[in-house]
């Protein structure tokens, strides 16, 4: 097959969409598919064999990492170049409507896919207002796909709810074969609790954004004596957390990768994601793989994920002290629980290879192109 990928965001931007997107780049292309990115313009131009087609844009002004890349007549002519048998949209907010347009225009399958809930960002950036607004656009530019994909079960009944058709689940993957929990090293965990290795080390790790809430990690610090944050990742909202964290024992690292920040997951004694807002929070699965037990809110995607007392604990997002008392919890374990429920951690995420994940994905592709040939040879 020949797919053109439009997504909003790619290398070298680091976050859970791109980790997923170059994942499932890197499998079609050792499968014999060949793929081409269409993305704002990031320098690259190529990866794992996979043509990369910058657009130039111009960085959001709420998120400045975010590019707005803007499709002219290039990517028409770049396509009808490459002659793809489907074009996959991801998030399609500006880029991606491009890919929407020529899809149509050239008669090629669609198919889209939702990783990002931004409906509920919006809230986070004082534009809750908007929503409604959102949710139509959203509905408009979804509809027009043969096959909308989502990374859970809740964001699929979420959509669905709003009117969106088409709907079907593309299975959460993570890399087990770099995060191990044998990567806990006394080395990182020296670094990221700034010289206290023996104090209980919470960690977090993703983007520095405002929709995170990872300001509701505080009350969890400052509730456990003695306890050091590292806070793995960069993004607009550094600056406010510095402030609003300064005086506790809060370390911020900035990005992480590879084997450094699987030994970052490996060597912390619970992960705690306090966001709302995940569609899937693949994170959560790196931080199982590695071994390390997490803490996060029971909602969106994260329930397919987190099983309350087995893998790691989950609470109840409306619960103002639930983050606190669930990691409470978890650190009062003895050593024996503690081990037990990093082994079901790492026993969760190795059902969820990329690879799977990725032939999941090509069995979805194929049926859409079965469905679409007999309007192919009509026309």
């Amino acid at each position: 097959m020949r797919i053109a990928l439009f997504t909003e965001t790619f290398l070298p931007k680091v976050d859970g969409i791109v980790t997923r997107l170059r994942h499932t780049v890197d499998h079609l292309q050792r499968s014999g598919d060949q793929v081409m990115v269409f993305c704002p313009d990031g320098g690259l131009r190529e990866h794992k064999g996979a043509v990369v087609y910058g657009v130039k844009g111009n960085p959001l002004p709420l998120y400045p990492e975010l590019k707005m890349a803007f499709p002219g007549p290039s990517v028409g002519r770049a396509l009808e170049e490459f002659q793809p048998d489907l074009i996959h949209v991801v998030n399609p907010a500006i880029l991606g409507l491009g890919g929407i347009f020529f899809a149509k225009k050239l008669h090629i399958p669609l198919i889209a896919s939702y990783h990002t809930h931004l409906p509920q960002y919006l809230q986070h950036y004082g534009l809750g207002a908007l929503e409604g607004l959102l949710w139509e656009l959203l509905k408009a530019a979804h509809n027009q796909a043969e096959l909308n994909l989502c990374t859970s079960t809740a964001m699929v009944e979420e959509l669905r709810s709003h009117g969106i058709k088409n709907l079907d689940l593309w299975q959460r993957g993570v890399d087990t074969e770099m995060f191990q929990p044998s990567l806990k090293s006394d080395k990182m965990r020296d670094r990221l609790s700034q010289g206290h290795p023996e104090a209980p080390l919470l960690l977090y790790v993703g983007r520095v954004s405002a929709e995170k809430q990872i300001d509701q990690i505080k009350p969890v610090l400052e509730a456990i004596p003695g306890s050091r944050l590292a806070i793995v990742g960069d993004g607009p909202y550094r600056a406010e957390l510095e402030a609003h964290f300064a005086g506790t024992n809060t370390h911020f690292v900035g990005y992480l990768q590879g084997l450094e920040l699987a030994s970052a997951f490996a060597s912390a004694d619970a992960f705690v994601f306090p966001s709302r807002t995940e569609t899937l929070g693949l994170v959560l699965l790196e931080a199982m793989a590695a071994g390390c037990p997490v803490v996060a809110a029971n909602s969106g995607g994260i329930p397919d994920i987190v099983t309350d007392g087995e893998n790691g604990y989950m609470f109840d997002p409306q619960d103002p002290d639930g983050a606190v008392k669930a990691t409470q919890k978890l650190l009062a374990m003895d050593a024996t629980q503690r081990e037990m429920l990093r082994v079901q951690a790492r026993q969760e995420a190795e059902k969820w290879g990329w690879a799977a994940a990725t032939a999941q994905l090509q069995s979805y592709y194929q049926q859409i192109l079965e469905k679409s040939k007999p309007l192919s040879l009509a026309a």
